[in-house]
């Protein structure tokens, strides 16, 4: 083969091979999506409890701060939605909405279960297919006051953006693994988990039990291990080797996070 024929070769893989490749690799960041209509609420609780439904222990010690939601049933589907943010205005209420509409940002960090014994439009806000935001009691003030109970909004998905890198707290035992899953940047939500060890662990992929929680019967003990989450913009991150071969249940260990 002559010269010009092995680089026009190696062009044309450039050309058409390479492109796909680095897509796949290198997605955009995450992106705000459109503003849409819904309502929100308040509700009573604390550092401890408004990570329930996800699975976090303490929203603050974690990062989140007391600027968290919960999230109506459709809004929520089935703990994909933890961890997503939300911008939030109060509108069309004079009355209730604070004066110049300021925006809060919020993470999804619980459940709004719903209440088919009440109206959609009357106390069941929560029923699907209703998008709505019951706010931790502390925030909901940032933007409207607590006597309204109940006011318009309108809301859209946008990055989230945190400190350090993800967060995975590993608890259960030698033949039940469990994974929290915490501090996740870019879109916020986890769909897919991964673990992988440095012997006899090959790529195994983990179970969502509840919330951002995921388990493997797999043994993990005695490896050290890698981490990769997809996020539900499909972008994904591999933090390498982030627990020794010594790692202990009860432990927390960083990696690396979406930009």
């Amino acid at each position: 083969m002559s010269m010009s024929s092995a680089l026009l070769g190696s062009l044309l893989f450039i050309l058409f091979v390479l492109p796909d490749h680095v897509t796949a690799r290198h997605k955009p960041k995450f992106r705000p999506g459109p503003w849409k209509h819904a309502h929100a609420t308040f509700y009573e609780g604390g550092s401890g409890s408004f990570g329930g439904a996800c699975g976090y222990h303490d929203v603050v010690q974690e990062g989140y701060g007391l600027d968290t939601v919960a999230l109506s049933d459709t809004l929520f589907n089935n703990g994909q939605s933890c961890g997503a943010c939300y911008d939030i205005q109060c509108v069309d209420s004079p009355q209730w909405c604070k004066p110049g509409q300021p925006t809060l940002h919020v993470t999804a960090t619980n459940h709004c279960p719903p209440n088919y014994n009440l109206p959609s439009d009357n106390g069941g806000w929560c029923n699907a297919p209703r998008e709505h935001f019951d706010i931790a009691k502390p925030v909901f003030l940032n933007i409207a006051e607590y006597k309204a109970g109940i006011v318009p909004i309108i809301y859209r998905r946008v990055q989230c953006q945190k400190r350090g890198g993800i967060r995975f707290t590993i608890t259960g035992n030698p033949y039940f693994n469990e994974v929290l899953v915490w501090n996740v940047g870019g879109a916020g939500d986890v769909i897919s988990v991964q673990v992988k060890g440095h012997d006899k662990l090959k790529w195994t992929t983990m179970k969502r039990m509840w919330g951002q929680r995921w388990i493997t019967d797999a043994k993990l003990v005695g490896e050290s291990l890698t981490f990769r989450v997809e996020a539900s913009d499909k972008r994904r991150s591999t933090s390498w080797h982030i627990a020794p071969q010594n790692w202990q249940f009860g432990q927390t260990f960083e990696g690396k996070n979406f930009r």
